[in-house]
């Protein structure tokens, strides 16, 4: 599958019933870009994650939340639970969705239609949030 906006290789995934409801449209199958990073439905997934490089999880109980995650970093505001909820599955997994956001934007094969730098910051405010949230 390549992507319809950079025609770069998409990463298809299955996606568990739990993580359906997170994407902006519900499908049983995903797939992130390898190169701008954005999510796209897909018809069938076989969870190569891999394509992602080696810093990307490869299990896929993290691998597809994480993957979730950042294919709604296009708009934080309005995924703004969809994105905390499933980097809590991916905390809770012991990875640390700042440092593998931080390693795709440093790998070189990606061009991310995003602003990485300035998404991670505010991804760390919301776990940092989260967190003293949890504390209290």
């Amino acid at each position: 599958m390549r992507c319809p906006v950079c025609n770069a290789a998409v990463v298809p995934f299955d996606v568990p019933e739990e993580y359906r409801g997170h994407l902006p449209a519900e499908t049983e199958h995903a797939g992130l870009c390898s190169r701008c990073l954005r999510l796209h439905p897909a018809d069938e997934g076989d969870g190569d994650f891999e394509q992602l490089g080696e810093e990307f999880p490869q299990d896929p109980d993290v691998a597809v939340p994480m993957a979730i995650a950042i294919g709604l970093l296009d708009s934080l505001a309005l995924n703004r639970q969809n994105i905390e909820e499933l980097l809590d599955v991916v905390i809770e997994a012991g990875v640390d969705p700042i440092l593998t956001v931080d390693r795709l934007q440093t790998q070189g094969s990606t061009d991310p239609a995003v602003d990485l730098n300035r998404r991670m910051e505010q991804l760390q405010q919301l776990i940092n949030a989260n967190s003293e949230e949890e504390a209290a």
